[in-house]
């Protein structure tokens, strides 16, 4: 494991603090192991002052019976065995006789985690360190009680027992010695976010389903818990079937490797104490969900007993887009709230049945995310683990932070490494850079991003494909046709593989691909950051040499794709590998027509699909495949009721039944066609510091706006149809300028401060 510093984080928070973990008689299974009490009386003059806190776990904080902050599942999901975030609050204390308390339950530290469900993945307890300097300080004077908290796992959900007497049975804590750094987060904290109220309630037997009208990722609020001793159940779910009951199953966990599927849960219980105007919410679990299955609910269940809590990273909106077309409204606000339901504290795959940190997956995404959010600190801190899991050998991990079981010496480790996944430790630092023209990121990933590129270097070279004859021709050794690689993942009448049998495949023409762009951005980095020359110009001199040796090995005699497939076009076509991209472009197009106008890219090439489309004269197949809808298709979710995008083009069949998870931000990168390409607006300059608005119309869009907060001011930039013509607006705000690109080809300049209107025959 690599290091990783940033001059802003201190690394001696604490000047007396000891870690003191809870002593347990047993440890009990996953989704068994109650929530403790940390405690300690001490004594205090009045007035104002500073609580430092961390865990291994999940905390929150009680100062005389007052929780502390109002931060959600602190302190966060790091690599844990090298570094764990701490939090500091501003507390008032009272004079005389003080009490801290601290919940602490096992969160991402030692309960159910990662694709497997796996547990005790950094430790087998739970602990906290705490500190008010000068006053109060964790140590073995501390003692510890389980809670009325049964259970609280953050997949499997949270018991509660009201119901249990108040009076604890302390036991002493045990103080332990912990390596890992202390650090301060850079990146917002997860908070509630919203509230949303039920759109629909209706009876199953005898049980009550609720309907929120919208997949999120959070938990359910309940009121009237009934009379001392009930029972309330709350199963959530993303899917209703026809029979009008919850249906889980999709989410279920299907592995070749494991005796059964691993089965989904999220599931919270509640024991009443009876006491009027109590209220259930858990604070040590999320949930992925729509809908929630209510039992053992006494009386009729209405919208004023339950709601949906929204929790994510308090991430700050910064990018907007606005059209009359509902359809194009509908897909912007789907791929929001995909994001939305992905960004707890790290970019994960799905709140349900994985809650992974894919690298792909914020590889393909951090483009449209660093638009629509300012997700500046929310990249760092999860680069920050990336860079610390980087194989010595420079393998980035599929997923960070690195779990045990998930590991490069796990029985999965090999899979780690994969191009296109791994490639996220130069595009999300460049995503960011792009948008905010910050450079951060760039620093703190720079040695991770060559480490990574020697990798892919040294295998291309030194490596060969077994089914490779002959003697190795010199380009080959800019071929990287080794190692394991997810490749075009999910292509739609594709099915998925199992990984072990991709190690078998020659992945080369998607690896080397990716290669060629990592190293000619590595180059380009290399010049932002004013490295050495000879640095940018060795990698850029690589970059040619790959792009040759992938032209020379994918494309035939009339410089066309060898393979017939939309992702195999796409591709090229987005990293600029090939030169004749209008042919190239128009065979896309010609492939896309044949198939009867539907999409064929998966997991990789569908980001790219519609702008290379747009810019290489293709732009009405682009607009085609936007408003398809037939599966496999964007419009197809939203005509079988998504809210948000789905893991699968057919998350849901056309009888009705679901697969996999059906709230998976990738494919809503299209979003960016969107910003980019409908509405037109685009950076010349990082910061969006200089931009141009050039839309792409077409004649099924009537309208289309959109908005950016950039680092120098608000910029808004759209177009209507008025009496024939186009009426285009852009605002520059004080501190950049723009242009817009006329029907002649022209650009009218947009100054600094000024709104500029052109009507385009």
């Amino acid at each position: 494991m690599a290091s990783w510093r940033s001059g802003s984080m201190p690394t001696r928070p604490f000047t007396a603090a000891k870690w003191i973990k809870v002593v347990e008689p047993e440890l009990k299974p996953k989704g068994e192991r109650p929530a403790y009490w940390v405690s300690r009386d001490f004594d205090a003059s009045a007035g104002n002052a500073v609580l430092r806190i961390s865990a291994q776990g999940l905390y929150q904080a009680y100062l005389n019976g007052v929780r502390v902050g109002n931060e959600e599942l602190t302190p966060g999901s790091t690599q844990y065995l090298k570094r764990i975030q701490f939090q500091t609050y501003e507390v008032s204390l009272k004079a005389g006789q003080n009490n801290l308390e601290i919940l602490v339950a096992d969160g991402w530290f030692r309960g159910a985690a990662d694709v497997m469900r796996s547990d005790l993945q950094f430790g087998d307890h739970v602990a906290v360190i705490a500190e008010i300097t000068d006053v109060v300080h964790t140590d073995n004077s501390w003692h510890s009680s389980p809670s009325h908290i049964l259970s609280a796992d953050l997949f499997l959900g949270q018991v509660e027992d009201r119901n249990l007497p108040t009076v604890r049975e302390w036991t002493p804590v045990e103080q332990i010695d912990v390596s890992a750094e202390l650090v301060q987060p850079i990146a917002p904290p997860v908070k509630r976010v919203q509230e949303i109220a039920p759109v629909a309630i209706t009876k199953f037997g005898d049980a009550f389903i609720v309907d929120f009208g919208q997949n999120i990722n959070g938990w359910s609020r309940l009121s009237q818990l009934g009379p001392a001793g009930n029972k309330t159940t709350l199963t959530h779910a993303e899917f209703v079937g026809a029979d009008g009951n919850i249906n889980t199953s999709h989410l279920d966990a299907h592995f070749p490797f494991m005796p059964e599927p691993i089965r989904d849960h999220q599931i919270d219980s509640v024991i009443s104490a009876g006491i009027q105007g109590d209220v259930f919410e858990p604070i040590f679990t999320t949930h992925g969900f729509q809908y929630v299955r209510v039992d053992g609910f006494q009386g009729e269940l209405t919208a004023a007993d339950i709601n949906a809590i929204v929790v994510h990273t308090d991430l700050r909106k910064i990018g907007t887009f606005t059209s009359s077309d509902r359809r194009l409204t509908w897909l912007h606000e789907a791929a929001e709230w995909a994001f939305r339901g992905n960004a707890c504290d790290v970019p994960t795959d799905c709140p349900t049945r994985e809650r992974a940190g894919w690298s792909g997956d914020w590889q393909i995404f951090a483009d449209t995310a660093a638009y629509l959010y300012d997700i500046d600190g929310f990249s760092r801190k999860w680069l920050a683990d990336a860079v610390i899991d980087q194989h010595e050998d420079g393998r980035i991990a599929n997923i960070t932070p690195v779990t045990k079981s998930g590991g490069f010496d796990s029985p999965i480790g090999a899979l780690n490494g994969s191009s296109g996944w791994g490639d996220v430790i130069i595009q999300a630092p460049l995503a960011a850079y792009r948008a905010y023209a910050k450079t951060d990121a760039l620093e703190e990933c720079f040695d991770a991003m060559q480490k990574w590129i020697e990798f892919g270097l040294r295998s291309a070279e030194q490596g060969r494909h077994q089914s490779r004859t002959g003697s190795p021709q010199p380009h080959e050794r800019y071929l990287w046709d080794t190692g394991f690689h997810w490749g075009e993942w999910l292509e739609p009448g594709v099915p998925p593989e199992s990984p072990f049998e991709k190690l078998k495949q020659d992945m080369s023409e998607v690896a080397t691909a990716y290669l060629y762009r990592s190293c000619r951005d590595f180059a380009e980095v290399c010049r932002i950051l004013a490295k050495p020359i000879e640095i940018a110009a060795r990698y850029e001199a690589i970059a040619e040499n790959i792009r040759a040796a992938w032209q020379l090995e994918f494309l035939d005699a009339f410089g066309s794709v060898k393979t017939k497939t939309q992702a195999a076009m796409v591709r090229p076509l987005a990293f600029g590998l090939i030169e004749n991209r209008e042919a190239v472009a128009a065979e896309l197009a010609a492939l896309i027509k044949s198939n009867g106008n539907r999409l064929g890219t998966g997991f990789l090439s569908t980001v790219n699909l519609l702008p290379v489309l747009a810019e290489n004269g293709q732009a009405e197949t682009a607009f085609d495949l936007l408003f398809q809808e037939q599966q496999p298709s964007w419009l197809y979710m939203r005509n079988k009721g998504a809210t948000t995008m789905w893991e699968l083009w057919d998350g849901i069949t056309e009888d009705g039944r679901p697969q996999m998870s059906l709230n998976h931000y990738s494919k809503g990168a299209v979003v960016s066609f969107l910003h980019h390409q409908v509405a037109g607006l685009k950076a010349v300059r990082p910061g969006y510091q200089e931009f141009v608005v050039e839309p792409v119309f077409d004649d099924r869009v009537p309208d289309a706006a959109t908005s950016f907060n950039s680092p120098f001011g608000l910029i808004a930039a759209g177009w209507r149809r008025e009496a024939g013509s186009i009426v285009v607006e852009v605002t520059a705000p004080a501190l950049a300028s723009g242009s817009i690109r006329l029907s002649n080809g022209d650009y009218l300049p947009v100054p600094a401060g000024a709104t500029v209107v052109v009507t385009l025959e």
